[in-house]
C-alpha cells in the first residue's frame, strides 16, 4: 500500500483517528490536520504510534542504521534502515500486518 493509505491505516488502528478529506478527525471531537501526522518522516509521530499501541519494543542503532522490533499484543514487527522514523514505524505496520510499498 501506498504511504498515504498505510498512515490512514496507522492513525485509525493505533490512535484510533478517523480520516477525512483533509484531517484526521480525533475522539472527543479533535482534529489534527493530514500534513501534521507524517509517522514515516516525523520522528515525535513515529514516537506517538509506540507511545500509544505497543506494549513492548526495542530499538538499536549501528554503524548501517537504525533497527526496531515491537510487539503489539501477540504480534510482533521488526524493520532496519537509515532513517530512524520510517524505521519505527514500518515495524509498527509490520506487527498490524500492514505493509507499505518500497
Amino acid at each position: 500500500m501506498n504511504e498515504g493509505r498505510l498512515t490512514d491505516q496507522l492513525a485509525t488502528q493505533v490512535l484510533g483517528w478517523r480520516p477525512s478529506s483533509d484531517r484526521y478527525l480525533k475522539p472527543g471531537r479533535g482534529w489534527i490536520p493530514r500534513w501534521r501526522f507524517r509517522p514515516l518522516q516525523e520522528l515525535t509521530d513515529a514516537f506517538r504510534l509506540l507511545d500509544t499501541g505497543v506494549q513492548q519494543y526495542t530499538l538499536t542503532r549501528d554503524s548501517r542504521g537504525f533497527s526496531a522490533e515491537v510487539q503489539i499484543g501477540s504480534r510482533r514487527g521488526s524493520a532496519s534502515g537509515i532513517n530512524k522514523a520510517r524505521t519505527i514505524t514500518l515495524a509498527v505496520a509490520r506487527a498490524l500486518g500492514l505493509e507499505a510499498d518500497k
